[in-house]
């Protein structure tokens, strides 16, 4: 057989998917149905700090994980579904029309 004839199994498209991850990106559990698998994947980000002066320093620190798609997997291969970020979608359109209020009231003002 050659290397495009052999069958990929799910443990080696895993492992394949996890090799091409960047760096801060993780997979959530895995989630089998039938013959698909899907393979949620997050954005880490990590911050901290500390402040004050010596003798009353104070720190903290914290963790955002953000979903950014799945991975489906089929015998068939693997397929990338990216997350949609309603909020930031409602979020940009609130701007868009804060600014266009903001244009429209200012060139009716202009004209009296």
């Amino acid at each position: 057989m050659s290397g495009s004839d052999e069958l990929v199994t799910t443990e080696d498209a895993v492992a394949a998917l996890t090799t091409e991850l960047r760096e801060g990106q993780m997979f959530g559990p895995a989630v089998q149905q039938g013959g698909t698998t899907l393979l949620p994947v997050v954005q880490v980000r990590r911050g901290g700090g500390v402040s004050g002066r010596r003798k009353n320093r104070s720190g903290g620190g914290g963790t955002i994980a953000k979903p950014v798609g799945a991975w489906a997997v089929t015998s068939d291969g693997a397929v990338w579904h990216p997350a949609v970020d309603v909020n930031r979608i409602v979020l940009g359109g609130q701007v868009a029309l804060t600014a266009v209020a903001v244009a429209l009231a200012v060139a009716f003002r202009r004209k009296r």
